[in-house]
């Protein structure tokens, strides 16, 4: 793999939701952007930076086709004055269609969580596997994996109840105002304290959970089952 073409954390939070709250809550009115200028220039930002992250990367993956469909059909309703609870909705759908996705992941030959925490780029998988066999326990680690997937999948579900309560208490105002706007920053700026603490927190356990019954399968250490090339680091 190819280095340098992680994404950056402070230019996401930037571009997906510090800038685009101030645009929304501050700037789309009629005394300066504009109420439909103001909110198709605020998410012009996650816009471009999904598109950029997506050319960079060139491989566009599920999450953020996702994530910029999330995008697009909120300036559908904001532009074309659908009615405000279709947002709530729409807030909802997006983090449940990922953990549906990671669920049903399972049922192909690569289970989303084997493919970003068990492969070679993370962990030693030739000293693992070797251990494994040796102990019979590839049923035991399948199994893990299994539940790991789970709850990973179950973080995502939280989200999306969090999502949809969240747009419920505050986007009241009708789509297009510029109180629409103002109250679509604000869900904006509050859906990551909010909403990804909470999901991040459900996910970290389920990937302790993940590394303490490799750990205790293996008889390794943490530092022992990463890959090589992590250690020298």
């Amino acid at each position: 793999m190819s280095k340098g073409k992680n994404e950056n954390p402070l230019l996401s939070l930037l571009t997906s939701i510090i800038i685009p709250a101030v645009i929304l809550s501050k700037f789309a009115n009629e005394e300066y952007l504009g109420v439909v200028p103001g909110f198709i220039i605020a998410l012009a930002f996650p816009v471009g930076q999904g598109l950029y992250e997506i050319i960079k990367t060139r491989k566009p993956g599920f999450i953020s086709i996702i994530g910029l469909a999330s995008i697009f059909l909120t300036g559908i309703i904001g532009i074309l004055q659908l009615p405000t609870e279709w947002l709530a909705f729409k807030e909802a759908s997006v983090p449940l269609l990922i953990g549906m996705a990671v669920v049903l992941s399972l049922k192909t030959r690569y289970p989303l969580v084997k493919k970003l925490f068990f492969n070679d780029s993370l962990l030693d998988m030739e000293r693992i596997g070797k251990i494994l066999d040796e102990k019979n326990a590839r049923g035991a680690m399948e199994k893990t994996l299994k539940i790991s997937t789970y709850m990973i999948g179950g973080s995502f579900l939280l989200s999306a109840v969090l999502n949809f309560i969240l747009a419920k208490v505050i986007v009241t105002s009708p789509s297009g105002t510029e109180a629409f706007n103002a109250e679509l920053g604000r869900l904006t700026a509050l859906s990551y304290p909010v909403i990804a603490l909470p999901s991040t927190i459900v996910m970290c356990v389920a990937l302790w959970y993940l590394f303490a019954k490799l750990k205790k399968l293996t008889g390794l250490e943490f530092e022992e089952l990463i890959a090589p090339e992590l250690r020298e680091k």
